[in-house]
This record gives C-alpha cells, sequence and structure tokens, in this order.
C-alpha cells in the first residue's frame, strides 16, 4: 500500500467523522481559548504587582508643624465668616 492510498483511505474515515459536527453550532475553539488564557495570565501578573506596590505605600500620617496647622485654622475661620 502507497503513502498517497494510506492518505486517501484515512481522509476516507475521518471526513464522515467530521460531517457528524452539527454546523450551526458556534463555539470559541482554541483561538478563544488561547486568548482567554493569555488574559487571565495578563490579570494575574497585573494583580501580583498591584499586591507588591501596595505592600510598599506607607500610609502614616506625618504630623503637621505647629505653625502650618495654625495658619490653616486662621485660613478656615476666615473663610467661614466670610460665608455668614
Amino acid at each position: 500500500m502507497s503513502a498517497s492510498a494510506a492518505a486517501n483511505l484515512a481522509m476516507t474515515h475521518l471526513v464522515p467523522l467530521a460531517k457528524e459536527i452539527d454546523e450551526d453550532k458556534v463555539t470559541p475553539g482554541v483561538l478563544g481559548f488561547i486568548v482567554f488564557a493569555a488574559l487571565a495570565v495578563g490579570v494575574w501578573m497585573l494583580m501580583k504587582s498591584m499586591n507588591r506596590h501596595m505592600g510598599r505605600v506607607n500610609f502614616e500620617e506625618a504630623p503637621a508643624p505647629e505653625g502650618a496647622s495654625a495658619e490653616a485654622t486662621a485660613g478656615a475661620e476666615a473663610e467661614g465668616g466670610k460665608k455668614q
């Protein structure tokens, strides 16, 4: 049996299998899976990076200097007086 005869025999058996698939059914296929997997990996990497950056943030506020807090209070009182 030659190679072309074996290929023809294989195609004769595989073509009916392909026709059994419902042609009206739409599926995402391999490309859809690859895109979805790439998006999932990208989101995972972004979350890992965000977690690392949030760990470096310092949330403690430094106390305001004495002179600056007095000026801010005086400015707020002056603005409040103008509105009334």
